[in-house]
């Protein structure tokens, strides 16, 4: 079960250190529910993993099935989606909560390019009561757009790289 929150944000948040940064490169097999993509992450200084991942449908809360894959099987699934992947840097902070925030820049120097935020917890009950201003972020995650439709990385997909096309 995944349950995240997920904020609008602009660039990277300030006085924060990332302990992670990956570069990654996600594509899309089926954009609607159920959704399903391959992923491949890059972790900077660190190693390479390659990710099936499956997510029923859901915004706060979602079943989540990830399954790694081999290289050569990223690199099929990677030509039968036949479309440029979504290019991405997440980077990955400790908060003085104990919690973690992930901000993803997407597609940089595209027009489509844009920033979010998102925070995973334990249970729907943490989900919900977590304030970003006891975190001090409150200036920063002030776009909550997780119960928003539209504002998946699936919906994206199809609105950058499915429009227009048959």
């Amino acid at each position: 079960m995944e349950i995240e929150r997920k904020w609008m944000v602009n660039g990277w948040p300030e006085g924060l250190t990332p302990y992670k940064t990956e570069m990654m490169s996600q594509g899309y097999l089926h954009a609607d529910v159920p959704t399903v993509r391959i992923r491949r992450e890059e972790e900077v200084g660190g190693h390479t993993e390659y990710i099936l991942c499956i997510k029923s449908k859901g915004r706060l809360s979602r079943e989540e099935i990830e399954i790694k894959i081999s290289v050569e099987q990223y690199e099929s699934l990677k030509t039968i989606i036949g479309y440029p992947l979504i290019e991405k840097e997440r980077r990955t902070y400790h908060l003085k909560d104990g919690m973690n925030l992930e901000v993803n820049h997407v597609d940089e120097g595209l027009k489509s390019e844009f920033w979010y935020a998102e925070v995973e917890y334990e249970s729907e009950e943490q989900a919900r009561n977590w304030n970003p201003e006891d975190v001090n972020l409150g200036a920063y995650l002030h776009d909550d757009v997780t119960e928003k439709p539209g504002q998946s990385m699936a919906a994206y997909w199809s609105f950058t790289r499915l429009k227009n096309t048959d």
